[in-house]
């Protein structure tokens, strides 16, 4: 899959719709966690492309928040289909009625509100990092329906389903995800 756009150029159009600190590392997150798992997952060859994805799927969020994944279409024109698509599919059963069908989007899908809640947990933390979090420690903030409460267990879990995997391989999977990742997000 070619991506059309280079990271640099598609983070300059997120940051077109999108100027809060809060979303725009959020997109980092999501971008780094999903070029970690095209490489771990043997997609190696469209990383940047899964990248792309992740850096752009809430492209519309902060200005059109109602219109979540239905007005990123029009924001995204010109994009490869493929792109648009999964942007769109990230909000399946919530905001968009277009269904994550590719592993990537699957990833996405289930990745976008558990890293969500994997970041928040880490900012409870004396070190603020995940490098010395533990899965066990997780699944507690998981159950805590408190905790982070705009992250969406029932979408983190429904995630896990549409993957084939049980709920502990998501969450044990991304947390190393986001170990691996943890200085490049910072240094972006």
């Amino acid at each position: 899959m070619d991506a059309t756009l280079t990271r640099e150029q598609a983070y300059e159009l997120l940051k077109k719709y999108n100027q809060e600190d809060f979303h725009l590392q959020h997109a980092r997150t999501v971008a780094a966690v999903m070029r970690y798992f095209a490489v771990e997952l043997g997609y190696g060859a469209d990383a940047d492309f899964w990248e792309i994805v992740g850096l752009l799927h809430d492209i519309d969020f902060e200005q059109y928040p109602d219109e979540h994944c239905k007005k990123a279409p029009e924001l995204l024109a010109g994009l490869p289909d493929e792109l648009i698509h999964a942007v769109v599919s990230h909000g399946y059963g919530l905001c968009s009625d277009v269904e994550p069908t590719h592993e990537m989007e699957k990833i996405l899908f289930a990745v976008d509100e558990l890293t969500g809640l994997i970041g928040a947990a880490a900012l409870m933390r004396p070190s603020k990092s995940v490098q010395d979090m533990e899965l066990k420690s997780l699944k507690k903030k998981f159950k805590d329906k408190k905790f982070a409460a705009g992250c969406s267990r029932e979408v983190i879990a429904q995630g896990a389903e549409r993957l084939g995997w049980e709920l502990d391989r998501l969450l044990d999977e991304t947390l190393g995800a986001m170990r691996a990742v943890e200085a490049d997000i910072a240094a972006s």
